[in-house]
């Protein structure tokens, strides 16, 4: 206790180098943390985007779907499976549907597109389709009505109450052939879904298509996007594999997993500069000191004070120095993640059509995850901790009379 209560003082004797070396350890802290937060929570914006407009965080097909998206690799709707499935602690929604293609005509206009079958109270409490509503109004459960993409819309220059003509191919080589009015056109974010969707209540999908009560998938939606792979696993103990294929949204959407990925790994190498330049920093600070006292530790040692507590003095006035310096970076990038965390910034002008163009929502939004921000506050802390070896080779090796010559 001693030994603590001198070191306590030490630091508090020259403060202008205690304040260079605290400053060096704050902005490494709330740099790091900062940083990687904005990392994290615009992965975490880019995957809601997908896994809310489309995809969910888990989809169930017929096994072959995936290679084959043909009208005939669809399964029956089985209550059964949908119960078992949502036993699942992690699971919050589950979302059938049945997807298929069709040529959309309107007036002397044709374009292919994709025709997906909802529920429309169960599609809308995953991807809120009913908010993305431009033009119209949202489907309702027994409608006969389709919503149309707005690009779509406006290529086959069709409005609301104009009726659409769907023709393609239905389950086993049957004629799917429709006429539908439309009522509502809505926006969607990705540009490519923008152009090509139409959504239809699900009986009258399966109807168009010849395939009574068969789905093409259930989209899944978790409670909480960290516990994908033990849903994912859950759900396949839970089905059978030789009919179903279980797939997160990374195979889904394998693209954007990527891009996740390889800007991970250029952040990472980032935040490993900067630790960097941090380490160098405060390892300069501490052989500055070390310097500065060489005599002091020469005295202390000839008047009999131990190498090892000496070691120990040292070693909690760089802990206490690396603490202070920690802390108040912590406390001070806390406030702004958790501001931004719930007020996004938003991204307007040309950049915003950058991201409107991959399908993003123009935001960049801060992660609240604790477990990176104890990552980075456990590496910056191992950076104090390894510069402090240089005083402790040199204490050991300490010639008292030399040092106090010097």
């Amino acid at each position: 206790m001693n030994i603590f209560k001198i070191a306590r003082r030490n630091i508090w004797r020259n403060k202008r180098r205690t304040l260079i070396t605290v400053a060096s350890v704050f902005f490494a802290v709330f740099f790091a943390v900062v940083m990687r937060s904005l990392q994290l929570g615009s992965y975490a914006v880019m995957i809601k985007n997908v896994v809310s407009s489309y995809t969910g965080h888990i989809q169930i097909h017929k096994t072959g779907y995936w290679d084959d998206k043909i009208i005939n690799n669809t399964f029956p709707e089985d209550p059964e499976l949908e119960k078992k499935v949502s036993e699942i602690q992690s699971v919050d929604k589950i979302v059938p549907r049945l997807e298929s293609f069709a040529l959309a005509s309107f007036d002397e206009q044709t374009k292919g597109s994709i025709v997906i079958g909802i529920k429309p109270e169960k599609e809308n409490e995953m991807t809120k389709l009913a908010d993305k509503i431009v033009a119209g109004n949202y489907l309702s459960e027994d409608d006969k009505g389709v919503l149309v993409s707005e690009k779509l819309a406006s290529f086959l220059k069709l409005s609301v109450k104009d009726t659409l003509v769907l023709m393609g191919q239905g389950y086993h080589a049957a004629t799917a052939a429709g006429k539908y009015p439309v009522r509502g056109i809505i926006h969607l974010n990705s540009p490519e879904l923008n152009n090509k969707m139409i959504y239809i209540t699900l009986p009258e999908a399966q109807e168009l298509y010849s395939a009574p009560e068969m789905l093409s998938s259930l989209s899944i939606l978790l409670k909480n996007s960290d516990d994908i792979n033990a849903a994912e696993k859950a759900i396949s103990e839970k089905i059978d594999l030789n009919k179903f294929e279980v797939m997160s949204w990374k195979k889904i959407t394998p693209e954007l997993n990527q891009a996740i990925q390889s800007d991970n790994i250029s952040g990472e190498f980032m935040l490993a500069i900067l630790y960097m330049i941090v380490g160098f920093g405060v390892f300069g600070t501490i052989v500055m000191m070390t310097a500065e006292r060489k005599k002091e530790f020469g005295v202390i040692v000839a008047v009999g004070m131990e190498k090892t507590k000496l070691v120990g003095m040292l070693f909690y006035e760089t802990l206490l120095l690396g603490l202070i310096g920690i802390i108040s970076g912590f406390l001070v990038a806390l406030p702004i993640i958790f501001y931004y965390s719930t007020h996004p910034l938003h991204i307007t002008g040309a950049a915003s059509k950058t991201f409107e163009s991959f399908g993003f929502d123009p935001v960049m939004a801060f992660s609240t995850h604790l477990h990176f921000m104890i990552s980075q506050i456990i590496v910056v802390f191992v950076i104090v901790l390894i510069a402090f070896i240089y005083p402790l080779i040199h204490i050991f090796k300490l010639d008292p009379v030399k040092s106090m010559r010097n």
